[in-house]
């Protein structure tokens, strides 16, 4: 029997954080369930025990544990399977600045980002136009995140510090969506942000979940 069950859906930004979590603690006894959210099965009975807001990712164990929301999630399963990607609890100061990035991910980046992927990419899937106004917006936030993300990483490999983190995993999934979308170069044109990006993704664990899902994507599209 698998240790949990993940559910989640394929192209969820959500659910790629978990899975790069996973992918870089080299764990694989766990069952993925993909919801088809276009048919609304994330807003079933059942999945609302698991989720009650209706969302991807949500993990469950045989024991009968439930846990929603992805950050949870990949910091769940760091602690409980010892990857290596959270700061010591005996090192206060770097849990501390650990916290700090992870706060600033979701405050300053992630909500722009996210807009600049709704706007562009999951509309395209609702048959919907993009609002060029919101996309203007948003991109503006961003630019200016990069900005000062920039400073900061000429004097450190990664978000939290010189070590490769859960806060870095975070970032990964809406970025490669910016991409996507025809905005890389807000990564591109930053010195130290491009250097970070590049660490980031050329790690094996990492490199093997992006090239697997272009390839699926790519055999999905034929």
């Amino acid at each position: 029997m698998p240790a949990f069950t993940l559910y989640g859906s394929r192209g969820s930004t959500n659910t790629d954080r978990v899975r790069l979590t996973l992918a870089e603690g080299g764990f694989t006894d766990y069952e993925l369930v993909l919801l088809n959210l276009s048919k609304g099965e994330q807003r079933s009975k059942e999945h609302l025990k698991r989720h009650p807001w209706g969302k991807i990712p949500a993990v469950t164990s045989d024991e009968g544990f439930t846990l929603y929301e992805s950050r949870a999630i990949c910091k769940y399963l760091a602690k409980t399977y010892s990857f290596r990607l959270l700061p010591p609890n005996s090192d206060v100061e770097a849990t501390a600045l650990f916290d700090e990035a992870q706060s600033v991910e979701m405050l300053y980046f992630a909500e722009p980002a996210g807009r600049i992927a709704f706007e562009k990419f999951a509309k395209r899937f609702m048959g919907l136009p993009p609002n060029e106004a919101v996309i203007a917006d948003a991109l503006r936030s961003v630019e200016m995140f990069f900005d000062v993300a920039d400073r900061l990483l000429h004097n450190r490999d990664y978000m939290a510090g010189n070590e490769f983190t859960l806060v870095d995993i975070y970032y990964i999934p809406l970025i490669q969506r910016l991409f996507a979308c025809g905005y890389g170069d807000v990564i591109d044109s930053r010195e130290a942000v491009r250097a970070w990006w590049d660490r980031c993704v050329k790690r094996p664990a990492i490199q093997r979940v992006l090239v697997a899902d272009k390839e699926a994507a790519v055999a999905a599209s034929e």
